[in-house]
């Protein structure tokens, strides 16, 4: 496939407002796939590393991702590029990142062909139903377990953290989540990891779509992403009471910062 080909096929998947260039180097590399240059919008593929126009797409998506996402920054601050070392992929990122794999699919433009291997078909479905599914089932029993365990170590006056990290040597944080996930009514289909965090939505509704979501086919991070944005949307006066307890915070970090340094500069 042409360089041409491939930019336009990323334009009909969706339009950038920044003009960028796609080269293919003609190279093979161990570390990378592809590579995208914020400061001069361009995207490179090292296309000795394909073996078929699938697997280009699916790099030359990914860096266009990285494109968009850096069009989006420059727009939220004044034309700036993102600074050097900024952390790129980002939960935001991946979101965008499998939006556009969906809308690539749609067009006819890249493919997850699991149907092609019946091989790996099969495989597919004994991993979801027998491991992914039955271990998000033990979690939540594991997680009831636990909640019991809380209780005897009450009656017992046995601090419960201490029973958690010297006899189970289990992490508090670990405990919390399969408490968590075993208090709510979450599909163990969807796996333990996006158990936790549809556990934390704490509408009914909302948590069966998250679900619901993730089972057709919708990543975690999308999902996340979804449902950040859509609480931002429904509760503007939330969100900016966030903003506001965090610049405080801030402040006052700053202000004792200050305080130390000029004690410190009258004691010089």
């Amino acid at each position: 496939m042409e360089n041409e080909e491939i930019k336009k096929r990323l334009l009909e998947i969706e339009e950038t407002g920044i003009e960028f260039s796609l080269v293919q180097t003609g190279k093979e590399s161990v570390r990378v796939n592809g590579l995208y240059k914020p400061d001069t919008h361009e995207i490179l593929l090292h296309n000795k590393n394909f073996k078929d126009d699938n697997q280009i797409m699916y790099t030359a998506i990914h860096e266009y991702a990285h494109h968009l996402e850096t069009e989006k920054y420059m727009a939220e601050n004044g034309g700036r590029l993102p600074p050097g070392g900024s952390r790129v992929h980002s939960a935001q990122f991946w979101a965008r990142f499998h939006s556009l794999l969906i809308k690539a699919e749609n067009l006819g433009f890249y493919k997850i062909s699991i149907e092609e291997s019946p091989e790996l078909k099969e495989l597919t479905e004994k991993i979801k139903s027998e491991y992914i599914e039955a271990n998000g089932k033990m979690m939540v029993e594991f997680g009831k377990l636990l909640v019991k365990a809380h209780e005897l170590c009450e009656k017992a006056n046995i601090r419960y953290e201490d029973y958690l990290e010297r006899v189970l040597c289990l992490p508090k944080n670990t405990a919390k989540d399969l408490t968590k996930v075993a208090s709510v009514q979450v599909n163990p289909a969807i796996g333990f990891d996006n158990m936790k965090k549809v556990a934390q939505i704490k509408d009914s509704g909302e948590r069966e779509a998250a679900e619901q979501q993730i089972l057709s086919g919708k990543t975690p991070d999308t999902v996340t992403e979804l449902m950040r944005k859509k609480a931002s949307e429904d509760d503007p006066k939330e969100k900016l009471e966030k903003e506001k307890n965090r610049l405080e915070k801030t402040i006052a970090s700053l202000q004792q910062r200050l305080q130390y340094v000029e004690e410190t500069l009258e004691t010089l």
